[in-house]
């Protein structure tokens, strides 16, 4: 939505300029800067703050309609001003109004066209920012693909905002006001953004883990537009009664949190409801939750007055049913917050509106005629003209007797009808002798319609009727929408009654679906910890278990007494994959409230999940698989902590062996060198066995070699898909082969090249075998180089290099 030009005037007035005032130099007001964008539910911001000349962002996240994802960023980031788009939502129009009228906190307004935040104008000043912290090696060709290393550029609106922000900071010259004009305003960082006790988890994360999985609806009716959710850990999770619930836990899902009272609060609302004995409690309430509607919608339409029949229907069960939620809520322990809640919240209002509306609306009647109908007894006038109507047909027959009397004989019958807004009209039917218009004409009858071979009239009789009778089903229709106008302004007096049931609702209704969900998967509640450990018992993989007819458990332990590094090697599929993305998720699980799948879980709370796992994803990005590792394994060098949780997946395959292993060991070697209260939870599986065979990594009591078990019986490998601690000392590589279908002879080919090559011996040719002389010159050849004195100075190392090639070449 754009904001007219006197709205736009009004929000900069007193500071449209783009420069500093003196007054607010003085009291060091003016310190961060926030940009952001709006759209389709969708919030992306990003802020600089002068005091350290940081650029914070935050990648996209869901917001709801009254967008408070932003304000409490707002509350907590405090603004001097605001940077966004003139063309924007309505809600974001709204927030804005409202921060003007804030006398404690009124940031600066600042609207820019649409234009300016485009992703284009985005690289081009990312392109020309004053950015000191790029390495001096860096070309400008590679500057954008150095940058994906520091900003998440999947995320539109977010790098969106940064583009608009860059702007704000140049025409500002936010820093470098007294400084040449070709002095660009500094920028030493990029750091994410997560709100106080929100968990930082990028796009890659949810894919990788399989949090959230969108699939093509079966359905053929839905193959072009249609999506549902797959196999994926929202899917297994949700079975939330109610639209409202399944949005909340989608957005708990998507905002993972590190608060420990929020989260004791789910924890304890899950124990109870997995309880076997509180399961009939948890049928009556989830059968409640059922007939909660959109409560929002239906406000919404009361105030325009539109409601419809459906809506008073939907509105009667949203409140009988809060009604019975409370009711079975009450007698449960109290010292359960959000019974307790439930219990004060769920006050007299909701029993008042549901028998308000039972006693008011007639929803049979109501649903026959489509249209809002009153009971009786409920207005006396109404009652009167209702009987009045149902009396009407036989009144009606008797002055049709009486007026086929004055008619021509010719006219064999005739009835009196009654149409709404028309009046009473005397109904013919038409005579083989009416052909023309002329001759529908009667003495004594005003003619009106011809309608279906029946010709109607307005007689004196009928007249005398519209005047005594009146239009009564209009008259009916007036009364009855006074009486909803008046039931609806009552019910809008109790919106904060009705706005609670859908925020409690909500909550329960997430709740009790994570604890049915792990009442039938057997998960068991974890404990949470502040202290920075990890430690799993037999735990498992929340979706592969359900896609195996046995899955193998397995632990983990990590902390600083035992290790913050484990290093997994293994042969290809053995499991190190699954054991990584298992743990992840079984962290994610900890902290949006649900119990895990493990026997016994003690959890500390991390601040972020940083992932490097291989997906199908990876591909779209137009980037090679090599690219894609570096840009995100530097993301999380520069941004994990003590409390982070960093998984990564054959990190390096995508290039030569000695470069991927090299830079493998050295990011390692990076974290392993951190005092250990900073140093992550790494969790790394490698084919680069010789990481830990040729002790590439610093000697650190951080470090733990982890293997997953495999045994051979004669020929063949047998996965036992269980970890130990160790080093793989083999890649089976002729095994897996084996199993993968590859001819006998090519597999067997294979193994004597490695081995050969192995022990540095010559790798024969197999298509053209050489013959024995042949194989007597090679051997000279060689037995001349390896007697080559280098330091013998009568020695001619150019003479001698190209008579030693002449006759190899001969040989070769």
């Amino acid at each position: 939505m754009a904001l007219s030009p006197d709205e736009r005037q009004r929000v900069n007035v007193g500071r449209g300029t783009d420069s500093h005032t003196a007054e607010e130099e003085e009291d060091g007001a003016t310190e961060v800067y926030l940009s952001v964008l709006v759209h389709h539910g969708q919030v992306g911001l990003s802020f600089y703050d002068r005091t350290d000349c940081t650029v914070h962002y935050m990648p996209d996240a869901t917001d709801d309609h009254d967008l408070k994802l932003l304000d409490r960023v707002m509350r907590e980031i405090s603004p001097s001003a605001v940077i966004t788009s003139a063309k924007q939502e309505h809600n974001l129009t709204g927030f804005i109004k409202a921060l003007e009228k804030n006398p404690y906190n009124k940031p600066e307004i600042v609207l820019y066209p649409n234009a300016e935040f485009g992703v284009e104008a985005t690289q081009q000043r990312l392109l020309s920012a004053h950015l000191p912290f790029l390495p001096a090696s860096v070309t400008e060709r590679e500057r954008l693909p150095y940058l994906s290393s520091c900003l998440p550029f999947n995320s539109n609106l977010m790098m969106r905002s940064v583009g608009a922000l860059l702007k704000f900071l140049e025409r500002r010259r936010v820093g470098v006001e007294l400084e040449d004009s070709s002095v660009g305003v500094p920028i030493l960082q990029f750091r994410p953004y997560t709100l106080n006790d929100v968990v930082f988890m990028d796009r890659d994360a949810y894919s990788v883990l399989q949090i959230f999985k969108l699939e093509l609806h079966p359905s053929v009716y839905k193959l072009q537009s249609g999506e549902k959710e797959g196999l994926s850990l929202y899917g297994i999770l949700n079975r939330c009664k109610c639209k409202f619930g399944s949005r909340l836990l989608r957005q708990w899902f998507l905002r993972p949190t590190r608060d420990m009272s929020v989260l004791t609060r789910r924890q304890e609302v899950v124990r109870f409801f997995t309880s076997p004995r509180n399961a009939d409690v948890l049928g009556t309430l989830q059968g409640c939750l059922r007939n909660v509607r959109s409560i929002p919608t239906l406000l919404h339409r009361m105030t325009l007055s539109h409601t419809k029949v459906s809506d008073w229907h939907s509105l009667y069960k949203t409140v009988y049913s809060a009604v019975c939620i409370r009711d079975v809520v009450r007698p449960l322990p109290r010292t359960i917050h959000l019974f307790q809640e439930i219990s004060e919240g769920f006050t007299d209002d909701l029993y008042y509106i549901a028998s308000l509306i039972s006693k008011v609306v007639d929803f049979e009647n109501s649903s026959a005629e489509n249209r809002f109908m009153v009971k009786p007894n409920v207005d006396p006038a109404i009652d009167e003209k209702k009987r009045s109507m149902m009396g009407l047909s036989d009144f009606l027959t008797k002055v049709a007797r009486k007026e086929l009397d004055n008619l021509d004989s010719r006219i064999p019958s005739c009835s009196v009808i009654y149409i709404p807004l028309i009046g009473f009209l005397l109904s013919v039917p038409r005579l083989p002798s009416m052909v023309e218009k002329e001759d529908f004409q009667i003495e004594g009858l005003d003619f009106m319609f011809l309608s279906e071979d029946r010709l109607h009239y307005r007689s004196a009789r009928t007249k005398e009727l519209d005047n005594m009778l009146g239009d009564l089903h209009c008259d009916i229709r007036d009364m009855e929408t006074a009486v909803m106008t008046q039931l609806q302004a009552t019910v809008l007096q109790r919106t904060g009654c009705l706005f609670k049931v859908l925020q409690l609702s909500a909550e329960l209704d997430c709740l009790m679906a994570l604890a049915q969900a792990s009442q039938e998967y057997g998960y068991c509640s974890p404990l949470l910890s502040p202290h920075c450990r990890l430690s799993l018992t037999q735990a498992r993989h929340p979706l592969v278990e359900l896609c195996t007819p046995m899955f193998v458990s397995n632990p983990l332990s990590s902390c600083e007494s035992e290790g913050k590094v484990k290093v997994l090697t293994g042969p290809n599929s053995s499991g190190k994959s699954i054991y990584l993305k298992q743990v992840g998720l079984i962290v994610f699980m900890a902290l949006i409230g649900s119990n895990v799948p493990a026997k016994e879980a003690e959890i500390g709370l991390v601040d972020c999940i940083f992932t490097r796992i291989q997906s199908r994803d990876s591909v779209s990005v137009g980037m090679s698989t090599f690219v894609i590792d570096l840009t995100q394994m530097a993301f999380a060098l520069n941004h994990s902590t003590g409390n982070s949780l960093v998984l990564v997946d054959e990190f390096g395959k995508g290039t030569n062996t000695v470069d991927g292993l090299s830079l493998l060991a050295s990011c390692l070697s990076f974290w392993l060198r951190k005092p250990p209260a900073q140093c992550p939870h790494v969790l790394v599986a490698t084919n680069f066995h010789s990481l830990l065979q040729l002790g590439l990594l610093p000697p650190s009591a951080q470090l733990s070699p982890l293997t997953m078990e495999t045994a051979v019986d004669g020929e063949d490998l047998v996965f036992l898909y269980q970890l130990k601690k160790g080093i793989c000392q083999s890649s089976y590589a002729a095994n897996i082969a084996t199993l993968a279908g590859l001819p006998q002879t090519v597999v067997q080919r294979g193994v004597e090249v490695s081995e050969l090559y192995r022990t540095g011996k010559a790798i024969k040719r197999i298509d053209r075998p050489a013959t024995e002389e042949q194989t007597k010159r090679r051997s000279r050849i060689v037995e001349q180089f390896m007697s080559l004195d280098l330091d013998d100075p009568a020695v001619d190392l150019q003479l001698y290099m190209e008579e030693l090639l002449s006759s190899a070449g001969d040989v070769l």
